[in-house]
Formats: structure tokens, C-alpha cells, sequence
């Protein structure tokens, strides 16, 4: 499990910081950060189309351990490419080293995550496990931005960006070498055949690749708690996504109105409010960890979005920035606990022959609704920042209220 967690952190801290490297490279280089932005999507758009094709080559990889270590080598070295290319070499370059960098992000997201299903036994030991996991990627949300901001101050973008390569470099050593060997499935047992027939989708002929291909996308639907949870969290994600520049907008209104420093200052205020966010993410996945009594996964996805929903609406009136600091301190509090249940419950109801696509397609089409949430919210900065921050606490309960529609045990007539 420790092989795991740091292959795990040392992948997602390189593809967490890849938004900010691009955006520092584009910047030093051109004068503007347009160019990372034009990259930065090519680096986003290939995630859920890539997704069911990486989650079926991860399947019938016959051996996961060199697998997983070579996509993220080719992780590693589209970011060095990235490094050496953007605003130096044709456009077309780097955003072709964009695409394939990106084209591997499922695997680095849920492909990673679909393997504790078979490494950690069944029980308080996996959802410990997920809870684990989650901090893991909260800790990397919270290391990535710092370590590449910090290594640019004290050098150039460069030098920063070949941080985020050397640690996928070191990510891809780690998996072919050390993490542990994902146990073969067992055969079914007695108590599989009591397993409600709804939560068991339809099954593709053996061996024919297309349906193969399609097989976590009929789970995602043929399963209701996989379809509410799915269409919940890219729903949550429209918000969450446009989250960093609706804070920036917002520390730039709090110090327009004496509370934080000039309007000049909006872009540090808004790191300060994303960071008390991560922060949060990562004390709810730790304390999760080590809570024992935890709800079952449903509940807590609920009462996550309900948090963060009520957190983030009350940062968005904050009379004053450092309670607008500790209410999305608290938004990221409640917002931790629903990436463990997100994978709590992709684990639980995933048939066995399409869990990793399950991952990593689930994985894909959250990435790709936070990119549409980012750019909406950039068509939308006209508006008021309190507005924006409002409109994203109002999608987090609209998730909720479509996981609890979605997610009802079918009828005896069904």
C-alpha cells in the first residue's frame, strides 16, 4: 500500500501542476498566458475520449505493473516537451505533446485508483484504503501549484516544469518495480448470486474489442448507482471547475471593498482561497481515514455536496476575506470525503470485467465537465464574483439533488 500511495502522489503531483507550468511557461515566454490556456485544453479535451480505450488496455495488460509504468512515463515526457516547447517551437507541437500527455491522464486519475479494489481486501480495509487515496490526490492539489510557483521564483519555468516531469519520471520507476501485483479475480461465490439483477448491466460477447471498449460506458449507465453518481459529480464538477477563477474574481471584489489589499493583489488572493480549499479536501480525506463509524458511501457522497454547497454560499456573502478564507477552508472540508466515496462506490458496483474503465471513463467525464464549468465561467465573469461563487455552491446542490433521484433501488416490477 505504501508503493501505491507514493507512485500515486508523485503521478497526480506532476499532472496537478501541469495547469500552472503552462500557464508560468506561456507567460514568461510570450508576455501572455493565452498560450498555455490554448495547451492546457488540448492537454484536458483527449481525458474522456481517451478513458474507455486506456481502461480496456489496462485490462487486458498482461502485466499492469509495466502498464501503469509506461503510461506514466509518457506522462513524464509530454511534460518535459511541454517544457522545451511551448512559446519556443511551432504551436502545433506542443499541443500535439498535449494530447498524448493528456491522452494517458485517465490512467493517472482512475486507472490508478482501480487497482486497490484488488490490492486491499473488501471491508474497513478498502474504504481506508479510498480515503487514503483521496487525501493523496488532495495533497497533490495542494503540493503541485506550490512546488512549481516556489521552484519559478527562485529560477524560471523551466526548471519548474522539469520538476513535474522528474516526479512522473520517478512515478513511472516506482509502478513498473515496486507496486504490488493486482490479485486475480476470485470465482464467483454463492452469496454473487443473491446480487440484485439491477446492478448487473448487460455483458458483451468475450473477446470482441468494440464492445469491449464500450463496456464502462453501458456500466456507467446500466448500473443506477454508477448512472446517479456519474451524472452527479460531472454536474458538481461544471461548479467545482470554475471554482479557481471565481476566486480570483472574488479576493479581487473583497479588496476592492477593503478587505483584502488592492485589486491588484486579486490573483494571490484567490491562490489564498484555493489553497484553504485544498487544504480543507485534504484534512476531510485524512480525518475520513481514521473515522470509523463513517456513513455508507451514498450518504456521504450527499452530505458532501450538501457541505460544500452551504460552505462555498456562505464564502460568496462573507462580509470580511479571512471568513471568505475560512468558509472555503470548510467548503474543502466537506468537499474531501466525496472523492473517497466517489470511489467507494465506482469499486462496489462495478461489474468485475469493466472496473477500470469504470475509473477511468468516471474519471474522464468529471475532468471534462470541470474544463466546460472553467470555460463558462470565464464566459460569465461579467458577472458579480459573489454570483459566480453562488452559481457554483447552487450546482453542488443540484448534484445532490440528482444523486438522490438517480440512486433508487429499482421497483419489484423492474
Amino acid at each position: 500500500m505504501k508503493a501505491y500511495l507514493a507512485t500515486a502522489f508523485l503521478a497526480r503531483l506532476a499532472d496537478e501542476g501541469v495547469a500552472v507550468a503552462l500557464a508560468l511557461l506561456a507567460l514568461e515566454r510570450t508576455g501572455s498566458p493565452a498560450l498555455g490556456a490554448y495547451v492546457l485544453t488540448a492537454w484536458l479535451a483527449p481525458h474522456a475520449v481517451a478513458a474507455p480505450v486506456a481502461g480496456v488496455l489496462a485490462e487486458r495488460a498482461r502485466r499492469p505493473r509495466l502498464f501503469h509504468g509506461g503510461a506514466l512515463a509518457v506522462l513524464g515526457t509530454a511534460i518535459a516537451v511541454l517544457g522545451l516547447t511551448v512559446g519556443r517551437a511551432p504551436v502545433w507541437l506542443s499541443v500535439v505533446a498535449a494530447v498524448l500527455g493528456g491522452s494517458v491522464g485517465p490512467v493517472v486519475t482512475g486507472g490508478l485508483s482501480s487497482l486497490l479494489a484488488s490490492l486491499v481486501p473488501d471491508g474497513r480495509a478498502r474504504s481506508r484504503a479510498y480515503a487514503l487515496d483521496a487525501a493523496g490526490y488532495n495533497a497533490a492539489a495542494v503540493t503541485a501549484p506550490a512546488a512549481v510557483s516556489t521552484t519559478v521564483a527562485v529560477s524560471s519555468a523551466w526548471p519548474g516544469t522539469a520538476l513535474l516531469a522528474v516526479c512522473a519520471g520517478c512515478a513511472s520507476l516506482l509502478a513498473a518495480t515496486t507496486l504490488p501485483r493486482p490479485a486475480r479475480p476470485s470465482p464467483p461465490s454463492a452469496s454473487d448470486a443473491t446480487r440484485p439483477a439491477a446492478t448487473e448491466p448487460p455483458r458483451a460477447p468475450a473477446g470482441a474489442l468494440r464492445h469491449r471498449i464500450t463496456a464502462g460506458v453501458r456500466a456507467l449507465w446500466a448500473v443506477p448507482p454508477l448512472r446517479a453518481l456519474t451524472v452527479a459529480t460531472c454536474v458538481a464538477f461544471l461548479g467545482i471547475g470554475g471554482l479557481p477563477v471565481a476566486a480570483v474574481l472574488l479576493a479581487g471584489d473583497a479588496g476592492d471593498v477593503g478587505g483584502f489589499g488592492d485589486g491588484g493583489s486579486q490573483a494571490n488572493g484567490g491562490g489564498v482561497l484555493m489553497a484553504a480549499f485544498a487544504v480543507g479536501g485534504l484534512v476531510g480525506s485524512l480525518g475520513l481515514a481514521r473515522w470509523h463509524r463513517a456513513p455508507e458511501a451514498g450518504r456521504l457522497a450527499l452530505g458532501s455536496l450538501c457541505a460544500t454547497a452551504l460552505a462555498l454560499a456562505g464564502a460568496a456573502l462573507a462580509p470580511a476575506f479571512p471568513l471568505t478564507v475560512a468558509l472555503f477552508a470548510l467548503a474543502g472540508l466537506g468537499d474531501g470525503p466525496l472523492l473517497t466515496a466517489t470511489l467507494r462506490l465506482r469499486a462496489d458496483h462495478a461489474p468485475d470485467d469493466a472496473r477500470t474503465q469504470v475509473f477511468t471513463l468516471g474519471a474522464g467525464l468529471k475532468l471534462t465537465s470541470a474544463a466546460a464549468g472553467a470555460a463558462l465561467v470565464g464566459l460569465l465573469a461579467h458577472l458579480r464574483p459573489a454570483t459566480l461563487v453562488l452559481g457554483v455552491a447552487a450546482l453542488q446542490l443540484a448534484a445532490a439533488a440528482v444523486l438522490r433521484a438517480l440512486d433508487r433501488p429499482p421497483s419489484r416490477n423492474e
